[in-house]
């Protein structure tokens, strides 16, 4: 590699990283300052160009500061150029006045962080679709291109990108605030921007989203943990999300196949996430949604075995949920927590009653739980038929190779 070429590596590595740390500050601060969403991600765009252009000659010391100043100067001049009113100019040249922003000055007075923090309220604002808060949530905070956010929902970019411009619309046009709500409307919409990043975290860790945005949404979670440290539910879905991805390199075989929690190698979890959640959840109240929900991921995760697995603990956490936050998914996972601790017949019978009421009808996984239950009750020749037909409506291929696997070991097992 020549020279220049190495350089130039070297400055793209760098933009990455200060991009990745600084982006959402930049929008964040220039949103606050100038209104218009547009304008601040320009700019911000503006800087990120300008880096990797300049940045061959040398990293500054502070790239943070840098791509701040070169943003901040930018809207300066366009609005300069529009002639927009006085008092946006005048809050520019009092930012245009200051020292360049780095670490100590924005924990000194705390402006950078609260621009983050009011982009990420402002982003999953409940008068917006929930879908719009994702994309808007990964667009404006995280930085991902939008034909990567069309691709994620399948979608046309021009799609993604009118669905984008309509929700920036509707939060100028319908007066949304850009700040964090106080009290009880803190207490109130607190949930909502919880629930989008951990949608935007299962959107990447399922088995055939984008990792990427796992990664985004544990990033954010981090980022509103260190911004909100007194809210415990905050650590709580860190916790959860750093659990499931600590499995992530076990999920699948050498072949690309999907192995289930009770086969995966434990010896490829991330041991260090595992720690970090448990660290999190120390001191967490055990009554939050997503407190029960690390619980149970933390009881998968320190087991050094499947059978060392503290199964009366999941059922007791399932058994809240149930009386918190009903859903089919719970109920599901209730009866598969009670088959492990109270027998299978015991998770038969929940499965059972949960399908007379109707509520597990259209689960795709429901005839799969209904097999793993009746395998290990001892029938193999049902529970090999229970996952031939879970097979037949899976939704994805690895899956259903999954559970044809299953089927056949079941088969075998019964042959035996």
């Amino acid at each position: 590699m020549s020279a220049s070429a190495y350089r130039g590596a070297a400055a793209a590595s760098a933009v990455a990283a200060a991009a990745a740390e600084s982006y959402p500050c930049i929008v964040a601060t220039l949103i606050r300052l100038t209104g218009d969403w547009t304008l601040a991600e320009d700019c911000a765009q503006d800087a990120l160009a300008q880096a990797v252009r300049r940045w061959g000659d040398g990293v500054p010391d502070n790239p943070g500061g840098w791509l701040m100043t070169v943003a901040r100067n930018r809207a300066l001049d366009v609005l300069r150029r529009a002639a927009v009113e006085r008092r946006k100019l005048h809050d520019l040249a009092v930012l245009a006045r200051t020292e360049e922003f780095g670490a100590g000055e924005a924990a000194a007075n705390g402006e950078v962080v609260d621009d983050r923090l009011r982009l990420i309220f402002t982003c999953c604002h409940p008068a917006l679709p929930l879908e719009a808060r994702v994309a808007l949530t990964l667009r404006t905070i995280c930085g991902v291109p939008t034909g990567d956010i069309a691709r994620a929902f399948l979608v046309r970019e021009s799609t993604m990108t009118r669905r984008l411009t309509r929700a920036k619309t509707k939060i100028a046009q319908a007066g949304i605030p850009y700040r964090v709500p106080r009290g009880s409307a803190l207490t109130e919409r607190l949930p909502g921007v919880l629930a989008v990043l951990y949608l935007l975290f299962t959107h990447g860790y399922n088995p055939d989203g984008e990792p990427a945005f796992a990664a985004e949404a544990i990033r954010l979670a981090r980022l509103l943990a260190h911004l909100m440290p007194e809210q415990p539910e905050v650590r709580a879905l860190l916790a959860l999300c750093l659990l499931q991805d600590s499995r992530r390199a076990a999920r699948r075989d050498g072949q690309g196949r999907l192995v289930t929690l009770d086969r995966q190698d434990r010896s490829r979890w991330d041991a260090a996430a595992i720690a970090d959640a448990v660290a999190l959840l120390a001191g967490v109240p055990d009554h939050g949604l997503y407190a029960l929900q690390a619980r149970i991921a933390a009881c998968h995760a320190v087991a050094a075995t499947p059978d060392d697995t503290d199964w009366a603990m999941i059922a007791d956490c399932y058994d809240a949920l149930m009386r918190l936050a009903p859903s089919p998914v719970v109920e599901l996972n209730r009866a598969v927590a009670h088959g492990y601790a109270h027998g299978p017949a015991a998770g038969l019978a929940l499965l059972a009653r949960a399908r007379a009421g109707g509520a597990l009808d259209d689960y795709p996984h429901t005839i799969a739980v209904e097999a793993h239950l009746t395998a290990r009750d001892g029938d193999h020749d049902r529970a090999a038929a229970l996952f031939r037909q879970a097979a037949a409506t899976a939704r994805t291929e690895p899956e259903r190779q999954a559970l044809l696997e299953r089927a056949e070991d079941e088969s075998r097992g019964h042959s035996s």
